[in-house]
């Protein structure tokens, strides 16, 4: 079969214009980035806002593993399956990050037959918007050692800037810095750190924001520093907020693109889930609910992590209730969680899935707590045998969730018609009762040991002597009644990756923990889990080029 970039570059792409009249979109309300990529206008959500929601359909997957799951695909190929079945829909993605396109992820626009396009677009520049991001986030950090270096009137404590640089990059060495080495001329030396543009605060905003307003009340509230009284020192009170928002002024606003098979997709905003809270922007959810009949949307990584932080996070700050989930796997994963190594996953073996299959089990525990309703997709390789899938099937269907085989990357919209009548079924006969995992009002604490036990199934959560002193100190500040952010490894429900299927009786460790004032939730990381990642021994990069042509080649 042809590459993922064979397919996407094959295929005939029509006019932006015309995607957004399926959804009745005005081309005045489009902003046009050439032939196939749009932003849309503030002017119509004024217009569509009091329109009834469609119903909106999460898609999440078990744990992440090497042989792969397919959720963004899964996301997609619904949509063209819908729209097969003569349905009104829209699916809503995040837009992918340069470090995993460089390094060892590939890009996230789908796969096979079941792509968004244009797929270089999507994995390179797009429409800018996380450079925009990038650039506001490093005005601020310069903003910051500026007013240090020119007299520090606001008596910023040097030990204490909690603002970080950011780059759209996997780069292992800039996770620990000196800045201000050299002449006095040259600033104030101290210590700096950098993540990645998608674990920026102001990824999150712009993810959770509502308007333009909206956005820069959250701007203004983001802490940069402590100073020497331990109070917390704002954007705001750097006078950073209106430059900032200048710089995102455009970035707010949703884009859209469109499927292999034509489906409308809205393609915004990209925070990762083992970092930061792993959905796509809340204004593109909302437009994509009063446009469409149904709308597909996805959070990162598996349940424990995406899933989360889509109900506890994104649902609980929008208002949005999710009406139906569709939980990704595969047999291949599964065996490879009943500890099967990568080389031998073709092979039957019915001890080992029945092993593994304990990883999808515990999400499907976990997606109940919710009270939303479950569909289980499995997708299908031709190396699946009719024993195994009947076994996952008969499994699934005892956890009274509906279940459906996938074949959406190699038949495109076609390969999931079976899977979207399971979906509008369950939708049509199942109520979802959604609610939040715990209480706002819990202390830190107790919420992250909620979100550990009930989530995760650990047995205890021990805390770092500086997590603790932060917990203690953020409850002072007032900012303990905020959701939780779990920053936590993505291949296991423990914070120990090797830990595969579902281990049992562990101990998750919280290394530090910060608020994220401007988004509105506290961060709480775990484990070894890093906010700049690494590039592995041969990055994904080494294998991308322009031909002579023209033509980018190797992405995936």
């Amino acid at each position: 079969m042809k590459s993922d970039i064979e397919i996407a570059q094959e295929a005939e792409l029509i006019h932006i214009r015309e995607v957004a009249k399926q959804l009745g979109i005005a081309e005045d309300d489009l902003e046009l980035y050439g032939k196939y990529k749009a932003k849309i206008s503030d002017e119509l959500w004024e217009q569509v806002k009091d329109r009834e929601d469609g119903k909106l359909v999460l898609v999440t997957a078990i744990n992440p593993t090497p042989a792969g799951e397919g959720k963004t695909t899964t996301s997609v190929g619904i949509g063209q399956a819908m729209a097969k079945l003569g349905k009104k829909a829209a699916i809503a993605l995040r837009e992918p990050s340069l470090g995993p396109c460089f390094g060892i992820k590939g890009g996230a626009a789908g796969g096979g037959y079941a792509q968004v396009v244009p797929m270089e677009d999507l994995n390179l520049h797009f429409t800018g918007d996380f450079h925009a991001i990038t650039s506001a986030n490093n005005l601020l950090a310069a903003m910051l050692d500026n007013h240090i270096k020119q007299g520090n009137k606001l008596v910023i404590d040097t030990n204490q800037v909690v603002w970080k640089r950011c780059m759209d990059m996997n780069d292992r060495v800039l996770r620990n810095i000196v800045v201000g080495l050299g002449r006095p001329v040259d600033g104030v030396v101290r210590e700096d750190h950098f993540i990645i543009s998608v674990a920026s605060e102001i990824m999150a905003i712009l993810c959770l924001a509502d308007n333009m307003k909206d956005l820069k009340d959250r701007l203004g509230r983001m802490i940069v520093a402590y100073n020497y009284e331990g109070k917390p020192v704002t954007a705001s009170e750097l006078n950073a907020v209106g430059a900032m928002a200048a710089l995102l002024k455009d970035a707010i606003k949703p884009n859209m693109v469109q499927t292999l098979e034509h489906t409308p997709a809205f393609v915004h905003g990209g925070p990762f889930a083992n970092i930061a809270h792993g959905c796509n922007s809340v204004r593109a959810t909302k437009t994509a609910l009063k446009l469409a009949d149904y709308t597909i949307t996805e959070a990162g990584f598996g349940a424990d992590l995406g899933a989360e932080k889509f109900f506890d996070i994104k649902c609980r700050m929008a208002g949005l209730k999710p009406d139906a989930v569709v939980l990704v796997a595969t047999v291949r994963a599964l065996k490879y969680n009943g500890g099967v190594p990568k080389d031998k996953l073709s092979e039957e073996n019915l001890d080992a899935l029945k092993k593994g299959i304990v990883n999808l089990e515990k999400h499907i525990e976990n997606v109940a707590k919710f009270g939303v309703p479950c569909v289980v997709t499995l997708n299908r390789f031709v190396t699946d045998s009719d024993a195994e899938l009947e076994y996952v099937k008969n499994f699934c269907e005892e956890r009274n969730c509906d279940f459906a085989l996938s074949e959406v990357w190699e038949k495109g919209g076609e390969g999931g018609v079976e899977l979207c009548k399971k979906i509008i079924n369950t939708l049509e006969t199942k109520e979802s009762h959604f609610k939040p995992l715990y209480d706002i009002n819990l202390s830190i604490r107790e919420k992250i040991e909620t979100i550990a036990k009930e989530i995760y199934g650990a047995a205890s959560v021990t805390y770092d002597a500086a997590a603790a002193k932060s917990i203690d100190r953020l409850e002072e500040l007032g900012y303990g009644n905020t959701p939780i952010c779990m920053a936590k490894n993505q291949y296991s429900l423990s914070d120990d990756a090797k830990k595969l299927g579902r281990p049992e009786n562990f101990n998750i460790n919280i290394r530090e923990v910060y608020v994220s004032a401007g988004a509105g939730f506290v961060v709480a990381i775990t484990g070894t889990v890093m906010t700049m990642p690494g590039l592995p021994l041969h990055p994904a990069a080494e294998r991308i080029d322009v031909n002579d042509d023209g033509v980018i080649i190797g992405l995936s």
